[in-house]
């Protein structure tokens, strides 16, 4: 299933508009959540909103926004106050300039998303939009307003639609000066450089993101699978160490000799790794995209027994459904 829009509105330049949807162009959905539970009842915790001085339980339409200015002293603002001050642009991206990309400071991008034609009409106007985008090879910059706050938005082509990452304003960066200042000047020898740049080209290769393994999600799923099957946890093997290095020459040259070592291997490593993402692209799409979680095996016992029950007496359209908790749509802001 499509995920939700996070945003409906008009993407305009100038006065060529069209209807648009913005969607999220990442997920963290397929990624090992946990709940809390009680330990002794096995039950999920449940959070309650509480007055902090009464300990009372407040109901939703009792809560409001309040900025503190004090101590004890806070500044009310309902949301009508904050709808009152929404900026005109709410539906509208407007478009206010182009600039080359390289101009953009990694430090400044948020998050990406997929623009895209909302409904059937305003093709054409999409379409010209993003072709003038790519003729001009620049980043067009406009303005949304997601969650009663204005974004900048930054506007490129991505095959044939258009991908917008929201960045960040100015006083949301901090200065490098304020981290960088103590580092010593350092006088690094010719040899060192010559080694060092050895390291570099062994370790060299294209951006093959299809190739990248979650270590950490896959050791998550491999404890849970042993979990759920009944088989003894045992605790990892402290990792070795490679033992005190007398200098950084040192160190080098013994990164190098592993290296030689490590190569043939990683190469093999490599080398499976692409066949895999090959054989992956070559299979017929799937309806939705398969996660890290689906390697998670199947829940055994009563409460297995239960699924397995519901399951043979639901509708078949029901079924085809992943059983999954509804992921919040994350917002900006």
């Amino acid at each position: 299933m499509a995920p939700r829009a996070n945003w409906k509105g008009f993407l305009r330049l100038s006065l060529v508009t069209c209807p648009v949807a913005l969607y999220p162009a990442t997920s963290d959905t397929e990624k090992v959540s946990f709940n809390q539970i009680n330990r002794k009842t096995g039950h999920r915790i449940k959070y309650l909103k509480v007055d902090a001085e009464t300990g009372d339980e407040v109901t939703s339409e009792d809560i409001v926004k309040g900025y503190k200015v004090d101590t004890d002293t806070y500044i009310e603002v309902t949301k009508d106050e904050l709808d009152d001050i929404a900026l005109d642009s709410t539906h509208t991206i407007e478009i206010d300039e182009f600039v080359p990309k390289a101009d953009i400071d990694n430090r400044y991008l948020i998050r990406p998303y997929y623009l895209v034609p909302d409904g059937k009409v305003g093709h054409d106007a999409y379409a010209v939009i993003r072709e003038t985008i790519r003729s001009m090879d620049k980043v067009a910059i406009g303005r949304v307003v997601l969650t009663n706050r204005e974004h900048i938005i930054a506007l490129e082509p991505l095959e044939n639609g258009l991908m917008g990452t929201l960045l960040r304003y100015p006083y949301e960066v901090r200065s490098e000066k304020e981290y960088f200042d103590d580092i010593q000047d350092v006088k690094l020898t010719r040899d060192m450089l010559d080694l060092a740049k050895h390291i570099v080209e062994k370790k060299s290769g294209a951006f093959e993101p299809e190739l990248f393994e979650d270590h950490y999600e896959t050791a998550l799923i491999d404890l849970i699978n042993k979990k759920r099957s009944g088989m003894p946890i045992t605790a990892k093997a402290a990792p070795k160490t490679g033992g005190n290095v007398i200098s950084l020459m040192d160190a080098l040259k013994k990164s190098i000799a592993n290296e030689k070592d490590a190569a043939p291997a990683a190469k093999v490593a490599r080398d499976t790794a692409k066949e895999t993402a090959k054989d992956t692209k070559a299979k017929k799409p799937k309806k939705r995209v398969e996660g890290q979680r689906e390697m998670l095996l199947p829940i055994s016992g009563k409460g297995g027994k239960e699924a397995a029950a519901r399951a043979a007496t639901t509708p078949k359209k029901a079924a085809d459904k992943p059983v999954r908790a509804a992921a919040r749509a994350k917002k900006a802001g």
